[in-house]
């Protein structure tokens, strides 16, 4: 069975309301229609067969996969979309962008021959950005989407779904094979270790719901168990590197992920971007040298109040201050996601950005955006469906992540920290430290250059404060980055595009330019990658976006 994608299903209802489309020529008109037409198709093509709940990612038929993706490139560039509207342009190079993820998967990083976390299928929790990160099996399961408590429909299939794991899990060690890649396989031990976890807690949740589903449960977490003993077994025989390399990143990011930044042109920056943020924060330290530190929220009461407090704050602030339109959907949206009090001893560090928030959850209210674009997803979504659906293969890091990093010191510099002690400034230039940090240890990892261990330190080093102790933490994120190219730079590298954006607009705009019209008209383009949204800004088209033919992973990348 498919997995359950209930706002990608909603969304792609899109298709039937062509009165939503902007008016364009009647020839522009139909060949895009057409456009979408092949873009459903391909979706359909890029998922595998499945035999019995299982995809086929064998070796033969991700051969077959390859073969036959060069003929959908080739229908792709049959359309002749110089004098489309640019909006529809954009549409087109999305479905470029996903061509060419697909064709870097087959010739580069080919996660289901190298990759073992590749195969976890459990998602207890929804991701705060349009699709999970990283590279993910088709056959997920997001458990989160059932309603509770179960149905019986819902329990069927879920039993029927994770009942399937235990084969996809006899499939990849025979997938899995001929893969050296050490810091892969290392990190997915910890990824089993999480999956069989995940799988009994929410067999403790639904126990006695149905016996089949009890069943299939327990058997895929004996599976998961398995499957994290084999790596542990062949892990001393693996010994290669994990990295895509410099030039395989360079390409990817400007042919999938559509950045317009290179593997050392990011290097360059994150070093500028975490000097500058550990700069200002002595800076700010030493103007507030004489003020009390701020104290960690200390009792679930406190919690509450000041999480809600802030949600008010931030909504006041977003209309008061003409920052963006609000929409009547956005407090609700913030006010579901301000978690829970956890308690710690005293001098016991929480997760990193706990102990921005429980110092000041104003500081990283900013960075909760992620959820108000998931609500708009939902309650507004695009008029086109290529870009009503999240972009395959991560393609919307920069621009999704970006968006949320971004506002954190842009909304800091609107004002959003001014009526709290001065010393909620410092969280700010510590989340982008911290962030600049991990991003250079990520490149460091692709470029090969660091192992795993050694990324790790570097990103617990260059945090400000010791925040950022729990090694098991920073090296999740390292293998989230290890896995997905791009991601770990995008919160700052998707940042300096919106900034270069926000000055362009101002300079082409002048008198007229006010905050809010940026906002809302950059919303409005979809969480698609800021050069296309640029594009469709200002009618500026980047040099990358200009590609002669049918594009394939260069032969020295292979």
């Amino acid at each position: 069975m498919t997995p359950r994608l209930p706002s990608q299903i909603a969304a792609l209802a899109v298709l039937a309301v062509a009165c939503l489309v902007p008016p364009t020529p009647a020839a522009a008109q139909s060949e895009w229609e057409d456009l979408t037409t092949l873009f459903r198709e391909w979706r359909d093509f890029e998922r595998p067969a499945f035999r019995n709940g299982v995809p086929d990612y064998t070796s033969a038929a991700m051969a077959r996969q390859h073969r036959e993706l060069r003929s959908w490139k080739e229908r792709l560039w049959r359309f002749d979309i110089e004098d489309w509207p640019v909006e529809r342009q954009i549409d087109w190079h999305l479905v470029r962008a996903e061509m060419n993820g697909l064709d870097f998967d087959h010739v580069v990083r080919k996660p289901w021959a190298r990759d073992p976390a590749f195969y976890v299928m459990m998602y207890p929790s929804e991701s705060d950005v349009p699709a999970h990160e990283g590279a993910v099996i088709h056959g997920w399961i997001d458990s989160w989407t059932y309603p509770r408590p179960l149905s019986r429909a819902d329990a069927a299939e879920l039993a029927d779904r994770i009942g399937a794991i235990p084969a996809v899990l006899d499939q990849a060690r025979r997938n899995l094979a001929g893969s050296n890649a050490r810091d892969l396989w290392e990190a997915g031990i910890r990824s089993f270790r999480g999956q069989a976890a995940d799988l009994r807690a929410f067999g403790r949740e639904e126990a006695g719901v149905s016996r089949d589903l009890d069943g299939a449960i327990e058997r895929a977490a004996r599976a998961s168990d398995d499957f994290r003993g084999w790596i542990e077994a062949e892990l001393p025989g693996k010994t290669g590197a994990s990295g895509v390399g410099p030039d395989a990143y360079t390409w990817y990011l400007q042919n999938v992920h559509l950045v317009p930044y290179g593997w050392s042109e990011q290097v360059t920056l994150m070093r500028r971007e975490l000097s500058r943020a550990h700069a200002s924060l002595r800076l700010e330290e030493n103007r507030n040298r004489h003020l009390p530190e701020l104290q960690r929220i200390s009792s679930p009461e406190e919690y509450d109040r000041r999480l809600n407090e802030s949600v008010d704050r931030y909504m006041r602030f977003l209309a008061e201050e003409e920052i963006e339109t609000v929409e009547e959907w956005m407090d609700a949206a913030l006010r579901a996601v301000n978690g829970s009090y956890t308690p710690a001893e005293p001098g016991e560090i929480r997760n990193f950005f706990s102990e921005v928030i429980y110092r000041d959850p104003d500081a990283f209210r900013p960075h909760m955006h992620h959820w108000l674009e998931l609500a708009r997803m939902r309650e507004a979504p695009h008029a086109s469906p290529v870009r009503a659906v999240p972009s395959l293969y991560n393609i919307f890091d920069a621009r999704s992540e970006g968006l949320a990093t971004g506002v954190e010191e842009m909304f800091m510099h609107l004002g959003l920290l001014d009526d709290n002690s001065p010393r909620a400034r410092e969280l700010v230039w510590i989340m982008l430290a911290q962030r600049a940090a991990r991003a250079l240890s990520g490149l460091m990892l692709h470029g090969n250059e660091f192992a795993m261990e050694e990324a790790v330190e570097h990103a617990g080093r260059w945090t400000p404060r010791g925040w950022l102790p729990d090694g098991a933490l920073v090296r999740n994120e390292q293998h989230l980055y290890l896995r997905q190219p791009g991601y770990g730079t995008s919160y700052v590298t998707g940042k300096i595009q919106i900034e270069e954006l926000l000055a362009e607009e101002a300079i082409e705009r002048g008198d007229a330019f006010t905050i809010r019209d940026f906002f809302d008209d950059f919303y409005s383009a979809g969480v698609i990658p800021t050069v296309l949204v640029r594009w469709e800004m200002t009618g500026l088209k980047h040099p990358i976006l200009e590609v002669g033919g049918p594009q394939e992973v260069p032969v020295g990348l292979r």
